[in-house]
């Protein structure tokens, strides 16, 4: 198996529907708060980089769904570096239920962003970071 980045959940009423079930678009929602924990452990002077113009623009997020989350389901989120290509980055995510009697796969999803930076008014591509890549290349899939 290889190496991802672990990010542990509690899935909260808040995150349900009238039905009872996690609603399509946390998971998503998970992705973000994912990446932005990635950062926090791994990169965190990407975050100061953030308030000096860098921004990590989603360019494009999917996600396939297998079975329903319910509240107080706890989930891992498993993020990989899928690529690395010029000023993008993709990441692939696996959404892991997690029980007494192991773990169920529920969804997987992929999430591309744009590394860019902010030039008075308009924003430009510009190379992914270096910490920030060689932290995403130990968790290359």
């Amino acid at each position: 198996m290889m190496k991802a980045y672990e990010y542990l959940h509690i899935v909260s009423f808040e995150e349900t529907n009238l039905v009872g079930n996690v609603y399509y678009a946390n998971y998503v929602r998970w992705q973000g708060r994912c990446r932005e924990m990635f950062l926090k452990d791994h990169a965190p002077e990407i975050i100061k980089e953030l308030s000096q113009g860098l921004a990590l623009v989603t360019v494009r997020v999917s996600c396939e769904y297998y079975s329903e989350l319910f509240a107080f389901d706890q989930v891992v989120i498993r993020m990989r570096l899928k690529e690395l290509l010029q000023n993008r980055i993709t990441m692939l995510f696996e959404y892991w239920r997690i029980r007494d009697e192991g773990e169920e796969l529920v969804a997987k999803g992929e999430q591309q962003a744009a590394c860019m930076r902010r030039e008075e008014e308009k924003t430009v591509p510009t190379a992914v970071p270096i910490p920030l890549k060689e932290a995403l290349e130990c968790y290359r899939a």
